[in-house]
């Protein structure tokens, strides 16, 4: 594998890659197809997200991703949604090599007023599973419990919402699912808001070159 410039060195660093809620490793895959040809090693994991909860799905995906990486190269990890609170339980007891970084795409790092509102439906109980029921905003939200990852942290926001109904619910800009403010963390070390739709942003050209710029420099270009 080579850069996209030709570069003929190859990168000796992963990238492990974790999709969104009721999504599947596809949703992931023209972002995956971009590292690729930029000469990172992708593992574009699927998992199932109605079986486990936050706790099974590290221990009986993320964990083994991760860790079939190795220890000698940096392990970056780019996530969507979900994603991104699967890598941050992962990290509250694992690390990840020197040099690696995190981009979250979307994130409900302070939880969604969304999963509030349809935690008690049925459909969704069923569709999304015990996870569905950890990502609201009360004091019994996992997102709650879970320290500073010790990591550079980029995080890309949406700001543009395909689900109107769903935006009265969320304080300020969001997605249709997140608030823009609720992707955030303390720890991060950039943050960039993009306009792009929740569902849709992995596709986004803009947010895909950003994905890049981070890994390869440790903050976005602005």
């Amino acid at each position: 594998m080579t850069t996209p410039g030709g570069a003929d060195r190859v990168k000796v660093q992963w990238v492990v890659m974790l999709h969104g809620m009721a999504r599947t490793a596809r949703s992931m895959a023209p972002l995956a197809r971009d590292l690729q040809r930029a000469g990172y090693r992708v593992r574009n994991i699927g998992y199932p997200t109605r079986r486990y909860d936050v706790a099974g799905l590290v221990e009986h995906y993320v964990r083994p991703a991760v860790s079939g990486c190795g220890t000698a190269h940096p392990v970056h990890v780019v996530t969507h949604s979900l994603g991104g609170i699967l890598v941050r339980y992962y990290l509250q007891h694992n690390g990840l090599p020197p040099g690696s970084r995190v981009v979250m795409l979307a994130p409900p790092n302070q939880g969604s007023e969304v999963a509030d509102y349809v935690r008690d439906w049925l459909p969704y109980r069923w569709l999304m599973g015990p996870v569905g029921q950890q990502l609201g905003t009360g004091p019994d939200s996992i997102v709650h419990r879970l320290r500073p990852i010790p990591v550079e942290v980029g995080i890309i926001a949406a700001n543009r919402s395909l689900q109107p109904w769903f935006s009265r619910l969320l304080p300020g800009d969001d997605d249709g699912a997140v608030s823009v403010t609720s992707t955030r963390l303390p720890e991060m070390r950039d943050f960039i808001v993009t306009d792009s739709t929740h569902s849709l942003m992995m596709f986004n050209a803009e947010v895909r070159r950003q994905v890049l710029y981070f890994l390869e420099n440790g903050h976005f270009a602005h």
